[in-house]
């Protein structure tokens, strides 16, 4: 059995195992890229026609960070807020920089977007803020998926802190996916960075994963359960006798078949009837042909008409 080399190599190994696994490096930006790529589309109509900003919204870069580096690509001026689910109190992290706040201010006020947005080098005001928050709830929406492949996000979203708070905010670290949305004018850019641990986005795979192997069970199942063989029965109606008539039957005795019996006859399997045939003869064999399916309660106002 072998294991690190180092003490400094086993301290990382256990703080790893007590803060979140991590998975192949390829395997996570594919699921964080096949997440992103679904999203892209639905944030751009949200933005443009439900929120009326009329922002372009591209794919910046997915890759595997950590959530610890959440805030490394916003500068000293950014809004942040940390949505929790039903297996993380951090399954997603959502930071937005200055140039973005003011390129979603513009828009959603009615700036000429052909013109420079000034930066913001102050606080942000509560108006941005909530614009920022507004900002987060749609992408966090879209992310959080619905059925099999949600995240389980705990919606909406806590409003967005910035400044000093949100510098000062204690993140819990471990190894994540980071996925960088990119909001533009024709003249301004800035950007939505979201942080998704490792841990949240591994789970989810393996909801998915199970969901792909239930169904692919069933469907072998089912193909197992149609090769199955089963006896068929087919049975062809006499006459109507009385009670009386019945308890007289003797051994010997020959009863006519009735004028529809030949094709009033029913194919059952397992005490089931399926089918209503038609006895007939082909060669020396007789043979059943199908007419129609079996209509239980059909048969059954049928029974109520006198004989």
């Amino acid at each position: 059995m072998t294991g690190p080399a180092s003490p400094s190599g086993t301290r990382s190994l256990i703080i790893e195992r007590l803060l979140g696994d991590s998975g192949d490096a390829g395997q996570v930006i594919g699921a964080g890229r096949s997440m992103a790529e679904r999203a892209l589309p639905l944030v751009m109509k949200r933005l443009a026609e439900e929120i009326g900003a009329p922002v372009r919204v591209d794919l910046q870069a997915v890759e595997v960070s950590r959530v610890a580096e959440a805030r490394s690509r916003s500068g000293e001026s950014f809004a942040m807020t940390i949505v929790a689910s039903s297996i993380s109190s951090d399954a997603m992290t959502l930071v937005m920089d200055a140039p973005a706040v003011s390129v979603m201010v513009c828009a959603l006020f009615g700036g000429d977007l052909d013109q420079p947005v000034a930066a913001i080098e102050r606080d942000f005001s509560h108006v941005e803020i909530d614009v920022a928050t507004l900002v987060f709830q749609q992408f966090a929406d879209i992310l959080n998926g619905t059925g099999r492949r949600s995240l389980d996000l705990k919606l909406p979203v806590p409003r967005a802190m910035a400044g000093l708070e949100a510098r000062r905010r204690v993140l819990r670290d471990g190894p994540a996916v980071c996925i960088v949305f990119a909001l533009s004018t024709p003249t301004d850019s800035g950007t939505v960075a979201i942080t998704i641990p490792q841990r949240v986005l591994l789970a989810r795979n393996a909801v998915e994963a199970d969901a792909e192997d239930t169904s692919r069970w069933q469907a072998h199942f089912s193909e197992e359960v149609m090769r199955s063989a089963i006896t068929l029965q087919a049975t062809m109606p006499l006459t109507r006798l009385t009670l009386g008539q019945l308890a007289g039957l003797r051994v010997g005795d020959v009863l006519e078949l009735g004028d529809m019996a030949q094709t009033q006859a029913q194919l059952a399997a397992r005490d089931r009837t399926l089918f209503v045939c038609e006895f007939g003869k082909l060669g020396q064999n007789y043979t059943v042909r199908i007419k129609q399916p079996y209509d239980d309660a059909q048969d059954f106002m049928d029974g109520l008409l006198p004989g």
